[in-house]
Order: structure tokens, then C-alpha cells, then sequence
């Protein structure tokens, strides 16, 4: 019996996304990245003495509107809880956060896949406020070898919402998909530009292994401070192995955390893991109750429109389902759905989007979809070098297709077959393998006559001619 019928992994996210807002959470220093070390601080995120704390209204109203996103129940009242613990990044020695009457509570996330959705459930999503940064004096960046850490305190109470999902997933692939998913609509929902590189999205990932078909939970680990879905992937798969193995081989798995090295087979732990009990909460005396009001949920129910989620699987209709994935997680569905009101064949435009345009890096807000929709009519009628210029500058104000419709692709088999002759003839080489069997270097034959033209040929005619002089 294979592993994947004798073990099912048990899979639970914890999801920090940092919002956008002004000011941080409970003072009015400035949240911005980027700035000069320390230099956004105050008497309150620093925790002098006598220094009281305010919550900020836009940040609640961020939560709010995200937990009616994700289904939950809204709390009628929410408390702010001090979390204690101590860590070099936490002055206070205890972050404000939520405890057991979060904001927002008992939702769920559907995810689309070709198969059909997967629920996953919404423990809960709740404020608090982040904790300064530390930075390890390593050549990895990371905690695992450092030989000192630095504090900058900007990050330090700046709004974090937490979302806690239920052990629902079963899989690393599910786990990317959600976490692409969350993404995509804390993104469209305007309040945090989620970005992982920044630090601005970020997850915590537990992991346990159970036999097939049994419910019990067992002892779980957490893969900690995740900025990548590929590494989360990996770092479950990784995980849920080392556990199948410490099973298999009689033994017993240890809760504790784990710092994941994409470059080493190997996990590192860090300290054993908490449960709730260890961080000591109680109400945090210096806030008030929040009493979200019923005509503000109400108003967000009605503000918010089709969210990524149902996207996917309406454009899935016309599309194949991996391309509609693709448009709707890449934001770039709604620019496809004006490029084909535009004239432009749905399949063509969904392949230039999600292969070439994504790759110029401007934004589908800047683009003017009539002229990008003519521009990807013509696509096989203009020079392909033609066809990549104006790709790179559909951003442009006041950009024009025109200029580049009016050139024209050489198709003409008497001006191409010498060239395609000329290509041949220098790699000799590569035509042996061909003809011997290594199909795949027909796109390095064609790319090599694309080249010799300046990119003008005509692809398909340049394909057709190639496979045909080879033979």
C-alpha cells in the first residue's frame, strides 16, 4: 500500500496581512515600508510608561468588511486582548490582539478546482497589531545560523488582521490554491497590497499526518513565517513526510516549530510549540468594547461584488479551467473580459495575458483594452518583434495601435525558405537529433529563423516550413 493510501495529511493556515492604512493600529505613527529604521515610533508603540493606546477606526472597518467576504458571523461585541509573551520584538511584552470574542468568526472559503470546490472553514479573523521586525545577522537572512539579531520597531503596531482556518486541508496543492486564493481577494477588497516579498502577506502552516480515513487529530508542527506559496507547497510536503517517516519508523513527532530552508532537506526547529494557554490573555483594560454596527455590515454585504472565487469558476465556462485560474489569480480576468468585449478570440486573449503581458510588469489598470484587444487580433498578421514592442508599451498613455497594424509578417515561402535553409545548414547538429527523434528542438529552429528575420516571419509559416524541410 502506497503512502498517500496509508497517511492523510491534516492541514491548518494561520494568515497575517498587514493593512494599508495610515497610521498604525492603536497610535498615530506613520505605517509605511521602506522608511529609515526606527523612525516611525512613538511613546506608544515603543511602551513608555503612561502611554495608553487607541484603536483605529478604519482598521476595524478593514476586518469587518473581509470577515463579510469570507462568510463569517460578525460579532455583535469584540474585546482586545493582551497576548503575553516575551520576545526581543515586542516591547510591551505582550501584543494586543484577540482572543475568544474576535470580530469575526465561523466562515469559510470556497476553493475552485477542475474536480469542484473545497470548503475550507474560517476559524476566525481578527485584529491585532504586528510586532516590530527583527533582522538576522546571517547570510540566509534567517534565524537558523545568525550570530546576532537587529530590531526596527517601524513595523511595530502597525494593523495586522489574522485569519485562522480549520484543519481542512488535505493536501500542499490545496493549501497553495487557498493561500492564492485569500490573497487575490484581500487584494481586490483595496485594504492591503498583500505583497509577500514585503512581508505584507505572510503564514504560518500546521501540519500533522494521521492514518487514512481516521478523524483523530495528532500532534501537529508549524512551519513558520512563510512568504512564498511555491515554499509552502514544498515545506508541507516536506513535513508531511519527515512525519510518515518518524511514524513508520515506531517513533513519535514533537510539537514544536520549524523554520523551513527551501535550500536544505531539513526543517529547523526553533522552540517548541505554544498552545494558548502558555501566552497568558486578559481583556486589555486601556480599549473599549467594539460594537461593529449592523447597518455598516449590512453596507459591506451590499458593497461587495463577485469575488475571485466565483470568477474562476464562471469564466471556467468559456476557458479551460487552469487558464481561468490563472486570469483570476493573476488579476487579470477583468482586462480579458474587455479585451473579448474588444473583438479579441477568448482563448488568444487568455494566452497573451497569462504568458506575455504578465511578463512586462504594467499594470492591467494603465492599459487601454480597445487598443490592446486590436492589437491581439492582428497577433499573427504583424512582425512578432512588432507585436512585442507594443506589448511593452500598451501602458503608455495614449498609446495607439495603429503604427504597429500596419506592418505586416512575412508569410511568404519564397522569402523564408532560403532563410529557413541558411538555419539548417549552420546546425547540422541539432537537424540529426531532430530527424533521430528530439522533436522538441523544432522551437529552437524556429526561434533561430525568427532571429535571422528581426522577427517578422510569420511563426506559423515559419513552423510549418521547418517541420517540413526536416523532414
Amino acid at each position: 500500500m502506497s503512502e498517500a493510501a496509508t497517511w492523510e495529511p491534516v492541514i491548518g493556515l494561520e494568515i497575517h496581512v498587514q493593512l494599508k492604512t495610515e497610521t498604525k493600529m492603536f497610535c498615530r505613527c506613520r505605517n509605511a515600508y521602506g522608511d529609515e529604521p526606527n523612525a516611525n515610533v512613538c511613546p506608544v508603540c515603543l511602551a513608555f510608561p503612561g502611554a495608553l493606546p487607541i484603536a483605529n477606526k478604519r482598521a476595524i472597518e478593514e476586518c469587518i468588511k473581509l470577515g463579510v467576504a469570507l462568510e463569517c458571523a460578525i460579532a455583535e461585541r469584540a474585546v482586545f486582548h493582551r497576548k503575553n509573551y516575551f520576545y526581543p520584538d515586542l516591547p510591551k511584552a505582550y501584543q494586543i490582539s484577540q482572543y475568544d470574542e474576535p470580530l469575526c468568526a465561523g466562515g469559510k472559503l470556497a476553493v475552485p478546482t477542475a474536480d469542484g470546490d473545497i470548503e475550507i472553514g474560517i476559524t476566525r479573523a481578527h485584529l491585532e497589531e504586528d510586532a516590530a521586525k527583527n533582522i538576522h545577522v546571517a547570510e540566509s537572512g534567517r534565524l537558523d545560523g545568525a550570530t546576532a539579531t537587529l530590531v526596527d520597531f517601524n513595523r511595530g503596531g502597525t494593523p495586522l488582521v489574522e485569519i485562522v482556518t480549520e484543519p481542512d486541508i488535505h493536501d500542499a496543492e490545496t493549501a497553495k490554491r487557498f493561500l492564492q486564493l485569500l490573497r487575490q481577494t484581500v487584494v481586490e477588497l483595496g485594504f492591503s497590497d498583500a505583497e509577500l516579498d514585503k512581508g505584507s502577506m505572510r503564514f504560518d502552516i500546521n501540519v500533522s499526518v494521521r492514518p487514512a480515513g481516521s478523524d483523530e487529530l495528532r500532534t501537529r508542527t508549524e512551519l513558520k513565517n512563510m512568504n512564498s506559496f511555491n515554499f509552502a507547497a514544498k515545506g508541507i510536503e516536506r513535513e508531511v513526510a519527515r512525519q510518515i517517516r518518524i511514524y513508520e519508523d515506531g517513533g513519535t513527532v514533537d510539537q514544536e516549530t520549524l523554520h523551513f530552508d527551501p535550500g536544505n532537506e531539513e526543517s529547523a526547529p526553533s522552540r517548541s510549540k505554544e498552545e494558548a494557554q502558555d501566552y497568558r490573555y486578559f481583556p486589555e483594560p486601556d480599549l473599549v468594547p467594539v460594537h461593529p454596527p449592523a447597518e455598516l455590515v449590512s453596507r459591506f454585504r451590499e458593497e461587495i461584488g463577485e469575488l475571485p472565487g466565483a470568477r474562476i469558476r464562471r469564466i471556467a465556462d468559456t476557458l479551460s479551467f487552469y487558464d481561468a485560474d490563472v486570469l483570476v489569480t493573476g488579476g487579470l480576468d477583468r482586462l480579458w473580459v474587455a479585451l473579448v468585449d474588444g473583438g479579441a478570440d477568448p482563448k488568444e486573449a487568455a494566452n497573451v495575458l497569462a504568458n506575455q503581458f504578465v511578463a512586462t510588469g504594467i499594470s492591467p489598470e494603465s492599459v487601454d483594452a480597445g487598443e490592446l484587444a486590436k492589437l491581439v487580433a492582428a497577433r499573427s498578421a504583424i512582425p512578432r518583434a512588432a507585436f512585442d514592442e507594443a506589448l511593452g508599451k500598451v501602458g503608455e498613455k495614449g498609446f495607439s495601435a495603429d503604427p504597429y497594424l500596419a506592418q505586416k509578417a512575412v508569410s511568404d515561402v519564397s522569402e523564408l525558405d532560403p532563410v529557413i535553409g541558411r538555419v539548417i545548414a549552420a546546425n547540422a547538429a541539432q537537424a540529426e537529433q531532430y530527424r533521430s527523434g528530439k522533436t522538441g528542438l523544432l522551437g529552437f529552429f524556429v526561434g533561430q529563423v525568427m532571429k535571422e528575420t528581426g522577427g517578422k516571419a510569420d511563426p506559423r509559416v515559419v513552423n510549418e516550413r521547418v517541420r517540413e524541410k526536416l523532414g
